[in-house]
């Protein structure tokens, strides 16, 4: 016996047994890792198609809602004074028949007409929201009033409205025109207006 360790035989049964040894690890890992990889990856695939096609859906979706909303702005822009047009026409209506019967109507049944056409008006506004400022006797108040002038007054209060030259109006909370107004004054000393001032 040499030292050497015993080799078989035949040559080709040696390389048979080495591949023989090889082949299950090479297999195993080719099976496992291949077949692994090729699932994550339709699955990656399948999800970024997923993806792609809510991408494309939510993209369309607000195209629409940005085309709507244009066309909401549009027509409100266009016909925001419609239902207040028509609500108007009642007047205009009440004023011309209120013309037509001037030539036969006396004094008194003008002025009813014209107290009726009036309360028309009013209500008209109101249901838009659109109501009278009429600040008599009111502490003056810059924001929505405008005053004309001032004039000394032994009756009112120093700083509040005197006399309501114009109305003013707010449409829902906000003004659309100030009330003009003479504002009362502390009287001079003495006690007596001159009449040149006032």
């Amino acid at each position: 016996m040499s030292g050497q360790p015993e080799q078989p035989a035949d040559p080709a049964d040696a390389a048979e047994a080495e591949q023989g040894e090889k082949r299950p690890i090479e297999e195993d890992s080719q099976d496992g890792g291949a077949g692994d990889g090729d699932a994550r990856l339709a699955e990656a695939e399948a999800r970024a198609t997923e993806n792609w096609d809510r991408y494309l859906r939510a993209a369309a979706e607000l195209e629409n809602v940005r085309k709507r909303a244009t066309r909401d702005v549009e027509h409100a822009h266009k016909y925001a004074l419609e239902n207040f047009g028509r609500e108007l026409l009642q007047v205009k209506d009440s004023l011309e028949l209120g013309i037509a019967a001037g030539e036969s109507a006396d004094a008194a049944a003008l002025l009813e007409g014209s107290e009726a056409t009036l309360k028309l008006l009013s209500a008209t506004l109101e249901r838009f929201g659109i109501t009278e400022v009429d600040p008599q006797g009111e502490p003056f108040d810059p924001q929505i009033h405008e005053a004309m002038t001032m004039q000394p007054s032994a009756e009112a209060e120093p700083g509040s409205v005197l006399t309501v030259i114009q109305k003013g109006y707010e449409i829902n909370g906000r003004l659309l025109r100030p009330a003009r107004v003479i504002v009362a004054s502390e009287m001079p000393q003495g006690g007596q207006v001159d009449p040149a001032k006032s």
